[in-house]
This record gives structure tokens, sequence and C-alpha cells, in this order.
């Protein structure tokens, strides 16, 4: 089996594997973590139900805990955009694994590193040439939030409405995708957060940034979790010059849309707009986890240099095995891959009908009425993964090695359960 195979269901779903695991979950995980069958729980207004515990994958394949195969159209958040267990990845992390495991981060760097760090540099667009590895997408805009405070001794920053970027403490304050995740820890978070609606009219955003007191503009050139909103035609482009204009440094969250997940490199390549900062993860190691944060060499020049001990930093900065994944990923990229992403995503529409996004970032939308949330776990019974993009849409970030027999098949069954 090579990934490409049509869902086989053997019994129900979730099944008894499944929903065992599950409570044996539930004993010992936070129970906020996973959603699960409970006569209270309820998410969104609908009754509950275990999920599928997943086993293995391959391509867009996954496998439960009872040996019923999926096809995977979530990507598992939109990190195996590259397939579940790519060869090239597996073989490069396996070789590191019987070399070096672990480095010991700003103290001595290992040598996967120091290449992975090259190579991006080699790929970002234009001058985002110095780095700052992290592990999650949090770690990436985290370390945007730092650099543009060292480089404009400005506390501010400025987001837009809907956008998402993580939930680490640091960041938590800048997302809106979700605002019930932020409410209960309000008085904790970020005290200098501004917020203007999604695609507004520019003159909003230079208002904002009038007094001088907001040192980063941040927000996803294509919004993930708040609906697969695209930029409106040359939107990027004025607010790069607003936030110039005012002395503040422009990042772009590219965690989801980065990695050629669009079609292109990095989605801001589509528009030829770069932010001084770039914020990359999900994708970038085929399934481990790393994340960077991308500068410029004057805005990654604010920290200075170190002076024995790193004032950001973790212990497992720069993951040798993770640094050997991304770098695999990379070749893959630089090979023939966003051509597939392209031509995989035009076959989305070709099956789907128009769809909001680029690339195989997407979302379809359901017929008036129809509930996305309901709709997905309509699909789940017929084999297929997805999740919900918007109350009336569902997201669609499948691997780049989506068949054209998946993709069939996963069109009949959202019409017949649509």
């Amino acid at each position: 089996m090579d990934g490409s195979d049509l869902p086989l269901v053997r019994g129900p779903v979730p099944g008894d594997a499944s929903r065992s695991l599950i409570d044996a979950l539930a004993r010992h995980e936070c129970p906020a973590i996973t959603a699960r069958r409970s006569r209270r729980a309820k998410v969104l207004g609908a009754e509950q139900d275990d999920p599928v515990v997943w086993a293995r994958g391959t391509g867009a394949n996954v496998w439960d805990a009872d040996d019923n195969r999926f096809v995977d159209f979530t990507s598992g958040f939109g990190v195996a955009l590259v397939g579940h267990g790519h060869p090239a990845v597996v073989a490069a992390a396996t070789a590191q694994t019987s070399t070096l495991i672990h480095a010991s981060g700003d103290a001595w760097p290992d040598v996967r590193r120091i290449r992975l760090l090259e190579r991006l540099a080699a790929f970002a667009p234009g001058s985002l040439s110095v780095g700052l590895l992290g592990l999650s997408g949090s770690d990436a805009v985290d370390a945007a939030v730092k650099t543009a405070r060292l480089a404009t001794g400005r506390p501010g920053v400025l987001v837009f409405e809907g956008g998402y970027h993580g939930l680490a403490s640091g960041v938590l304050a800048l997302q809106s995708a979700r605002p019930a995740f932020a409410e209960p820890f309000a008085d904790t978070l970020h005290p200098a957060v501004r917020r203007v609606p999604w695609a507004c009219d520019v003159d909003r955003v230079a208002e904002a940034l009038a007094d001088g007191t907001v040192g980063l503009v941040l927000l996803e050139p294509i919004q993930g979790r708040g609906g697969v909103r695209d930029a409106p035609h040359g939107w990027l482009a004025d607010v790069a010059r607003a936030t110039r204009d005012a002395g503040a440094l422009l990042a772009f969250d590219e965690i989801q849309t980065g990695m050629g997940r669009t079609g292109a490199r990095f989605a801001c390549m589509h528009v030829d707009v770069q932010p001084d900062l770039l914020c990359v993860g999900k994708a970038l190691a085929g399934g481990f986890p790393l994340s960077a944060c991308l500068g410029t060499p004057e805005a990654m020049g604010s920290w200075g240099d170190s002076a024995g001990e790193a004032i950001h930093t973790q212990t497992f900065l720069g993951h040798p095995v993770g640094c050997a994944a991304a770098l695999a990923v990379l070749d893959l990229l630089e090979a023939d891959l966003l051509d597939r992403v392209q031509e995989r995503g035009s076959a989305l529409e070709d099956r789907l009908g128009p769809l909001r996004g680029r690339g195989l970032l997407r979302a379809v939308p359901l017929p008036a009425g129809v509930d996305a949330l309901a709709t997905s776990r309509a699909l789940l019974q017929r084999g297929y993964l997805t999740l919900p993009a918007t109350a009336d849409s569902l997201q669609l970030t499948p691997p780049a090695c989506i068949s054209d027999a998946q993709i069939d098949g996963f069109a009949d069954a959202l019409r017949s359960v649509t």
C-alpha cells in the first residue's frame, strides 16, 4: 500500500479499540485536551463522540486502532504535506538517529542545524537569511514578537480579527480566531495588542500605528483557522507600506501557508511582498516538531551577540533529527513538489467547484443550512478525515500525494452527506 487507497471501514467508527484507548486517555490526560463522549460534553452545541485513535499512516492514508483505513484531508493539521511517512523523510530521520539524536542547543550546535539554516536562508524570499529555530508555531511567533520589541523598542503588536498565532502564553493574546481560548487567561496576557478587521481599509491600519507604540504588525497571508480567507488583491502590499511608514516591522505567520502548502514556497511570494520576519512550521519537517522565525540580518541583529548565555533558547533547539527531516523536505520542495501542489489544488476545484484559498489550503462551502461539524462526522463514517473551516465550510489540507481516486471518492461522499 502506497497511501493512495480509498477508505476501508471495517466496522463502527469509532470502534471498540479506539473507545477503549480513549477511556484510558481520559484517566491520564488533562480533560481539556481530547474531546470525548460524555452526557455533558458538547462541541459547538452537538453531542460529542469519541475520536478515532490513529495507529499508523502512509501517504494520504491513516489507519486507526481498529484497522479502519481513512483518507486524510487534514494532513494532521496541515503537517504532512509530503504525505505521512514519506520515504525520504523516514530515511533522513533514521540515518540521523543512528549518528546523533540530540545536541546541546545554544551551547554546541550540530551539523544538521547549521545546514538547515543555510538551506532556509536560500529557500526564503529576499533577504530573510537569519533564523531562530523552535519546536512549534507558537515558538516561531514568540520569536517574532521578541525580535520586533528589540528592533523597534516598541511593545505594541497589531493583529487582525480572525487571526490565529498559537496558544502559548506569550502569543495567546494575538489570536482571535477562537476568543474562548484566551478569555480564562486575559489578565496574564500581552497587554499591548491592538486588533483591526481582516482586510480592512489600509487607513485603519495606519490609524492603529499612528501613535508610534506598535513595533510589530502580524498577519497570515491567508487566514487558516479564521476560515481560509485570502487577502484581497494588493492588500498585503498596502499593509507592508503602512507598516514601514510607521517604523514597525512586518511579520507574516506562514506556519500553515508556508513550505509549499499554497503551491509557492511561501504564500507571500504569490503577491511578491516580503516581510521583515517570516514564521514557518507545520510542514517544515514532514511530521517532526520544528519551526523557525526567519528574518532580515537587520531585524535579527537587534538581538546582539551572545555573551555566552543565550537569552532565547531551549533544550531541544535545532533538534538534529527534526533538522535532518526538514532538509529532506526541502529537497522535495526544490524538486517537483510545488508543481504537484498546484496540480492537486486544481484537481480539487475541478471536482468540488469553486473553493476558497490556494493550492492545498482550501475551504469547501457547504449548502445553506448544512453544518460543517455534522458533515465532518458523517464523512468520518465514510472514511474521510476532515475538519470544519467555519460553521458552514470544511477545511481541506490534504497531502500532495492525494490521488484522483481519493478526490473523486471524497467528492462523492460529500455529496451523499449534504
